[in-house]
Order: structure tokens, then sequence, then C-alpha cells
């Protein structure tokens, strides 16, 4: 009743999803309903698919509480909008984001062009693959898990105030990573992209060097490596696997 006079943000699990795609909410105290069209942003106009919905059972979910009402056996409940937390928090948090600002969000959904992000009351950003690391990878799983939580950059925002990250510029720079290895050495990597000219392998995941063709050689191994060369004016390793 508290949070519904004040127009707070909770959250909670969502445990089931109806055959109307109504939400529904354990708040411990009473059920609470999300009904279809305050599931979220854009779900009304078409603009959101009810996947978006469907997907968050067994998952926690933010929302405002719009009243408390009884049904017909006189069992008290909820009526919950998640629509309007999200309004909240583009209103309060989200519009206030610049291009250069780090913040946190929560990993939700991962596809081979990228991870998406929860960056507030299910609001949703994308981090493309290019922008994870500078060493190629092959799908965004390589590095992350639905669920994880990192921080990010805000790499840019369109004037339709869609949001895009990047990962890598939190990973330190080529010199920086450069640093831990020395010429000569034999060290440990994962092969991030085979070739005809040669096969890249990440030494640190901003770090990735180029080694000769080899044969049977396949994306995703781990390999021992010779560091043949560093060059930094280049920013280039050249590398013997073992």
């Amino acid at each position: 009743s508290e949070a519904c006079a004040r127009g707070d943000v909770l959250e909670a699990a969502a445990v089931v999803c109806d055959a109307e795609h109504n939400l529904i909410v354990n708040l411990g105290c009473m059920r609470g309903i999300i009904p279809r069209n305050e599931g979220a942003i854009g779900i009304q106009s078409g603009q959101v698919r009810d996947i978006a919905l469907i997907s968050r059972v067994g998952k926690p979910v933010c929302f405002t509480v719009s009243s408390i009402t009884s049904d017909s056996a006189g069992t008290s409940y909820a009526l919950l909008s998640r629509r309007t937390a999200q309004e909240k928090c583009r209103r309060n948090y989200i519009s206030s984001l610049h291009p250069g600002d780090i913040i946190t969000v929560k990993i939700t959904h991962l596809e081979n062009f990228g991870a998406f992000c929860d960056i507030g009351c299910g609001c949703i950003a994308l981090l493309p693959i290019d922008a994870i690391s500078v060493s190629r990878i092959s799908h965004p799983k390589d590095r992350f898990s639905c669920g994880d939580e990192i921080n990010v950059i805000v790499r840019s925002i369109d004037e339709s105030g869609r949001i895009t990250l990047s990962f890598k510029e939190l990973l330190g720079t080529w010199e920086e990573n450069a640093a831990n290895f020395v010429q000569g050495e034999t060290v440990s990597g994962i092969v991030r992209s085979v070739e005809d000219y040669g096969v890249f392998v990440e030494l640190a995941p901003n770090l990735a060097g180029l080694a000769e063709p080899r044969a049977g050689v396949k994306i995703g191994q781990h390999a021992s490596v010779y560091i043949k060369n560093l060059l930094p004016d280049k920013m280039k390793v050249k590398l013997i696997i073992i």
C-alpha cells in the first residue's frame, strides 16, 4: 500500500505467464498481476513482441503498484505495471546517460551478433560482438553467460534513444595487455580465428597474435604458443603454435 501511494519501483519474481500473457508475480504477502499491456513499453503498440513477457518467467521483474483490489472470492491481489517502472527508469536514469559513461548492466540474452543487456527495469541495450574485445571471438558466449553483471561503456545514443554499449575499452589498452608478455616466452592461448594466411590466438582479452597456418587447428582450442616477436609500433604479436 505504501509503495502504491509513493509510486515506488519494486522487484519480485515472475512465476507464471498465463494464456493471455499476463505476468503473475509472487509478492510474498499476496499475488501480483502485470496485465499484458502493462508488461513492457511497446507491447501495446506492437513494437515489442510478447516473447519479452514470456521470457521473464522465473526471473525478477521491476514494477510499480497500480492498485490493490480483490477477486470474486474476496482474495486480495495487486495490479502492477512494468511499463510504468520502465518509463520512470528512462525518465530518471537512462535519459541522463551520455556516451562515455560507465554503467553496470545485466546480460539477458546472447546472439551471434552481440549481447542484449538490461540497463534498468528491463530496458534493453545492445553490446555488439565487435565491441566485446579487440581479440576476435566467434560468439558472445565466449565471454559472457546470461545473468552476468558487467560494467560497460555507453558507446552511442541515437536520435530515437536507442543505446549501444561497448566493453573492450575496459579491458586495458594493447600496450597494457602486451606488458604482461615477453618475447621468447611460451604461453597458453585460445584459438579465435583460423584464416588461410594464419591463425589468430588470443593471449589476453584485448591482445591477440597471428601464428603461421597449421593443419588441424580449430576455433576455441587451447594452444601453447611461442612469442616470436612483440611489435609495439605496429601493435602486433607474431606467434608460433607449439
